[in-house]
């Protein structure tokens, strides 16, 4: 008990410590450490980084979902771990309604048939709608959002402690500059010594965190490239059936074929689209920016900055031009990158490789 009553007046103290030099701070009576400037800019660069990916996965779920209602419905379930009820998505609800038209006026007429194949070609476009819905909030929104909740926040709170630490310093040098007898002097230098380490063990550590930025990037560039696969997928799926319903409507009698402009009639059945091969549609990441199986050296243009998280990896310039070559047992997301007598590892997503 007692303990714990020594530990609580502590801590009160160094709050009360930490208050006093914030307030002096913002009123200009008291010195502040400034953090050197390789920090600041990854803290900056971490802001930003939180502030663009905040931005990008709210115009994405308004993209999946443009229904402010349905949005706060599905939030809400996902809150409370409830799977939502499953509903028809705007394609499958006219494709219903187009089919259960056409079963009433008949099947067996013109107009009718037309409506059964219409429906069913737009459940096909809402069945595959929901498809990129799945993939994307699976390969796009989740990791984005885990970025957030995880490494991020991670960052705030080591970021939280490295301010605190640096105002225990500030106040233990304040405390310096005011000892006027040599044993408070002795005992001032001693909790400087202290803070110093202190505050220079935690800016190491945040250091660190923020570095792993540049990681983040890589991995949602990877995650862009799974969105763009999926919605080019989509857009495939969709152009192609409705090429297939053109069709079978072009083989109607030109009479129940159009109500207003007959000449559409013929424009219509006569058009010849091409089929698109989703496959070939948008290249993976590896064909794009090259294989990392190559043999020998390539040259490769940089995409963008890149700051080496340690002394096995090489920094990177946009723009600049480097050679680079595999190596047995590498990650496929490396490569060896060398630039005059410099050498590391670079990853493979900032690179174009050039022929």
């Amino acid at each position: 008990m007692e303990f714990n009553v020594k530990r609580l007046a502590a801590d009160a103290g160094t709050f009360l410590s930490r208050a006093v030099q914030f307030t002096e701070e913002k009123l200009g009576q008291a010195e502040k450490t400034e953090l050197d400037a390789h920090l600041e800019n990854l803290l900056s660069r971490a802001e930003s980084t939180k502030h663009w990916t905040e931005r990008i996965m709210k115009q994405t779920e308004v993209l999946l979902q443009p229904n402010p209602n349905v949005r706060i419905e599905e939030f809400l379930y996902e809150k409370l771990e409830k799977k939502a009820p499953t509903r028809l998505n705007n394609h499958e609800q006219l494709g219903q309604s187009m089919i259960d038209a056409g079963n009433e006026y008949g099947p067996g007429t013109a107009y009718g048939n037309a409506l059964v194949k219409c429906g069913e070609t737009q459940k096909q476009i809402g069945s595959a709608e929901r498809e990129f819905m799945q993939s994307t909030a699976t390969n796009f929104l989740t990791p984005f959002r885990n970025f957030l909740e995880g490494d991020f926040k991670t960052i705030l709170k080591e970021r939280k402690l490295l301010q605190n630490k640096r105002l225990d310093l500030d106040a233990a040098k304040t405390r310096l500059k005011k000892a006027r007898m040599a044993d408070a002097r002795a005992v001032a230098e001693q909790e400087l010594r202290v803070t110093q380490s202190e505050f220079d063990r935690q800016a190491e550590i945040t250091r660190l965190l923020l570095e792993g930025i540049s990681s983040s990037h890589a991995h949602h560039l990877r995650c862009l490239n799974d969105f763009v696969e999926a919605q080019t997928t989509y857009y495939a799926q969709c152009y192609q059936y409705m090429v297939d319903l053109q069709k079978q409507l072009g083989s109607f009698p030109s009479t129940f074929s159009s109500n207003n402009n007959q000449s559409s009639t013929s424009t219509a059945a006569s058009i010849s689209v091409p089929t698109i091969s989703t496959s070939a549609a948008l290249p993976s990441p590896a064909s794009g920016m090259g294989s990392p199986g190559f043999s020998g050296s390539r040259r490769a243009r940089v995409l963008y900055d890149y700051d080496a998280a340690g002394s096995s990896e090489l920094s990177l310039l946009a723009d600049e031009v480097i050679t680079v070559r595999s190596v047995p047992g590498m990650d496929s997301d490396w490569l060896m990158g060398e630039r005059g007598n410099q050498k590391g590892k670079v990853p493979i997503t900032y690179l174009e490789l050039l022929n």
